[in-house]
């Protein structure tokens, strides 16, 4: 049981899609933290801005649901 368990590790480190995953991994961690940072630095700018957009859209088109 030991060697197989061994023999599969050997084989997962000889494997050059192992590191693929990783450099995916880190990737997509840098690029979670980017947009974390983004809407951190300007969530309330984009906030006001999206509630000045959903108004115009409002007023100009009527959208104001069921009444």
């Amino acid at each position: 049981m030991l060697n197989k368990a061994i023999t599969a590790l050997q084989a997962f480190r000889k494997e050059e899609d192992g590191l693929a995953l990783t450099e995916y991994l880190i990737l997509l961690g840098l690029l979670t933290a980017a947009v974390i940072t983004a809407v951190a630095l300007f969530g309330t700018n984009l906030g006001a801005a999206w509630g000045g957009w959903a108004t115009w859209v409002s007023t100009t088109f009527g959208a104001g649901g069921a009444q």
